[in-house]
């Protein structure tokens, strides 16, 4: 009797505590937070519910989710990514100008992703090895990558793509069913990334170093090559988002991803990662990613003067720090 008495308490505290992490959990609340907004949108304009509202609700919450994913571990590991916007811009210009000259598409993605993956190397060895802060490195990158994408394309929009133009379209712009191509690969890639940080050495190493990184250090864990890789990731993601950007878009300008990173890392914040480092995980990331565009799409539909997005933006994010701040101090008392 006294047996199966310890094992119901010990069920008891296992539900118990499995609810307490669920309501804790910020990611949890702003999913309340867009059903909440969606049915009220649902009520107020048909629109809302319309299949193509739809379609570009998701299509284009796809984009800054993916950067949102890159920039997540970023995050975690207490730094911080300003340069993926204009990752996106130069990527998708040499992704563009490649595949003008004729190239297939394959070599054309490939060299995009390419020239993402050596900017995010170049941005982790400097913040890694030389120690230089994460905000000043990828601050100048933000500059660097943008005017590079203007020097290689001398400021001309591209268009055509080469033999490869109508594949390359429906990559971007296509849909499998009902489900755009976007939000397939960002659903892949949040996948990916949660595998990667819940199940392998490398993500208890991301959370390890943005929990405490001399500690993490201490232990013996490569705190300089695993910070190089979080960068690395993040612009891979960006290049990726470029790709499916620019096909969706059809064309290649310089504006491409032009104020992205900061929505990117408002919504990562947005859905709990902590900007202190070691809290982070790919829902958050997503459903931030979806907050955003829920509350862009609301406002566009209510009629609302579009100037006024990004004063909802910014205060969901301070709002979103503001709880985060709450329940740190709640957690500590």
């Amino acid at each position: 009797m006294t047996n199966d008495k310890s094992l119901q308490d010990s069920i008891a505290k296992k539900q118990s505590g499995f609810w307490q992490d669920i309501v804790g959990n910020q990611a949890f609340w702003i999913t309340i937070v867009v059903i909440l907004i969606s049915l009220i949108m649902w009520f107020v304009s048909d629109v809302f519910i319309s299949e193509r509202n739809l379609f570009n609700v998701t299509r284009n919450f796809a984009f800054i989710g993916i950067l949102a994913l890159g920039i997540t571990p970023v995050i975690i590991t207490a730094g911080i990514d300003l340069s993926v916007g204009s990752i996106m811009g130069l990527s998708g210009m040499v992704l563009g100008i490649t595949m003008t000259n004729g190239a297939p598409m394959w070599l054309g993605i490939l060299a995009g992703l390419g020239t993402a993956l050596l900017v995010g190397l170049v941005n982790g060895t400097l913040i890694a090895y030389l120690k230089l802060s994460p905000f000043v490195v990828t601050l100048g990158m933000l500059s660097i990558a943008r005017s590079l994408a203007l020097v290689i394309s001398d400021g001309k929009l591209i268009s055509k793509f080469g033999p490869d133009n109508d594949a390359f379209l429906q990559l971007g712009g296509g849909r499998i069913g009902f489900i755009p191509n976007p939000i397939i690969v960002t659903v892949l890639l949040a996948l990916i990334l949660w595998f990667l940080l819940q199940a392998t050495p490398w993500g208890r190493y991301v959370y390890a170093i943005g929990g405490n990184e001399e500690a993490a250090r201490l232990t013996g864990v490569p705190v300089n090559l695993i910070k190089v890789s979080t960068y690395v990731l993040s612009a891979f993601c960006a290049g990726i988002a470029a790709v499916m950007l620019v096909g969706w878009l059809g064309s290649a300008n310089n504006s491409v991803g032009t104020g992205y990173e900061l929505n990117a890392i408002a919504a990562t914040v947005i859905g709990g990662t902590n900007l202190m480092g070691g809290v982070g995980t790919s829902f958050g990331a997503l459903i931030g990613s979806v907050l955003i565009e829920v509350i862009r799409n609301s406002l566009l539909l209510g009629g609302v003067n579009p100037f006024w997005q990004g004063t909802f933006v910014g205060t969901a994010l301070i709002l979103a720090v503001f709880i985060e701040r709450i329940r740190n101090f709640r957690s500590n008392a």
